[in-house]
Parts: structure tokens; C-alpha cells; sequence
């Protein structure tokens, strides 16, 4: 088995699914040589602060956004905790009826989506 490790650091907090997962695609992208299968990918978060800590605003971003995001990932928690985990997906998911299956509650995620999408 051959395994490796890469880690990079936000410029800024963030508790936006998008901006992790395309951060961690990004290092996967630029680490990963496809000689090796890939049998298990994980992600780690680390330095965690908590959400009402003051961050200083970055002035070419865009803070409304950002904001939406946060808010439909709230969305999307609040119908998966009320309804079930498979209440709502991201449509790239039913490309892989085996996938799409996968409880991401169970602490096991399979990112299928953002390597063929």
C-alpha cells in the first residue's frame, strides 16, 4: 500500500462545505499521481475556532457570498436533520446509484462527484 499525507492552511476560517472541498480537491490534484489506486482519502480540519469569533473581512471578497453559502449549508442540515440524510443530495451523486447510496452520516464521505464533475 502506498499512502501519503498534504495539508494546506485557509487564508481564512471557514465553515463553508464548498470552500473545503475545493480546497482539499485542489491538494489532491496537485499531490496525487495516478500510478497508485486509491483505496482511502481522508480529510482532517484543524486550528478550529469557534463561529463567533471576529475574522477580518477580506476586501476583494465577496462577503454576501459567502454569507448565502453559510446559510444554504444550514439549510441543507436542517432538512437532512429533519428528514433524513437521504432527503437531499447533490445531483452528481445519482451518476453512482452504489455511491449515492453511502450514508455520509456513518463518518465514511465519498467525494464521487468532484472527481467526475
Amino acid at each position: 500500500m502506498y499512502s501519503f499525507s498534504r495539508q494546506i492552511h485557509l487564508r481564512q476560517p471557514t465553515n463553508i462545505t464548498n470552500e473545503i472541498v475545493t480546497a482539499a480537491f485542489q491538494l489532491f490534484k496537485d499531490n496525487y499521481k495516478l500510478e497508485h489506486p486509491i483505496r482511502s482519502l481522508g480529510i482532517r480540519a484543524a486550528d478550529l475556532v469557534l463561529d463567533y469569533i471576529p475574522v477580518q473581512l477580506d476586501l476583494f471578497g465577496n462577503q454576501e457570498k459567502k454569507e448565502k453559502l453559510e446559510k444554504l449549508d444550514r439549510t441543507v442540515d436542517e432538512i437532512r436533520r429533519r428528514f433524513g440524510y437521504f432527503s437531499i443530495q447533490r445531483a452528481a451523486m445519482y451518476q453512482d446509484k452504489v455511491l449515492s447510496h453511502l450514508d455520509a452520516g456513518t463518518h465514511t464521505i465519498h467525494p464521487h462527484s468532484y472527481f467526475h464533475g
